[in-house]
């Protein structure tokens, strides 16, 4: 009977290596698509509520909540978020378009860009 000590040291280093590597980068990755995707339902739920807001008000709310999730940095640029509310006066639509690259850098080993183009638009029943 022959003994086969040792013969799945190997692969099970190589295994726990990959499985560390995966780990840490959804650790770097894993809060940015979280504050992206939260950023995302506030501006839906923000679209929701706009009936008689201003736009510069759901702005600034739109601003706030980046603030919060740690997101303004990425939200710098001239069109990063543009509001408009339009239609007619009984019922209406608010649009809040969002446009802003985030880089996630990889223990510098890798950086990556990830782009948000993303249109919310909910319409406004002002006489309800």
């Amino acid at each position: 009977m022959r003994h086969q000590r040792g013969e799945g040291k190997i692969g099970c280093i190589v295994t726990l290596l990959v499985l560390g590597a995966v780990g840490a980068a959804a650790y770097k990755a894993v809060p940015v698509y979280y504050a992206d995707s939260e950023l995302i339902d506030a501006c839906d739920f923000i679209a929701s509520g706009a009936s008689r807001k201003p736009i510069e008000t759901i702005e600034r709310e739109v601003k706030d909540k980046a603030r919060e999730l740690g997101v303004i940095e990425a939200l710098t640029g001239k069109n990063a978020i543009h509001v408009s509310k339009g239609g007619s006066s009984e019922a209406g639509t608010c649009t809040i378009t969002l446009r802003y690259k985030r880089t996630i850098d990889f223990y510098g080993a890798y950086k990556w860009t990830r782009a948000i183009d993303k249109r919310i638009t909910k319409p406004i029943f002002e006489n309800i």
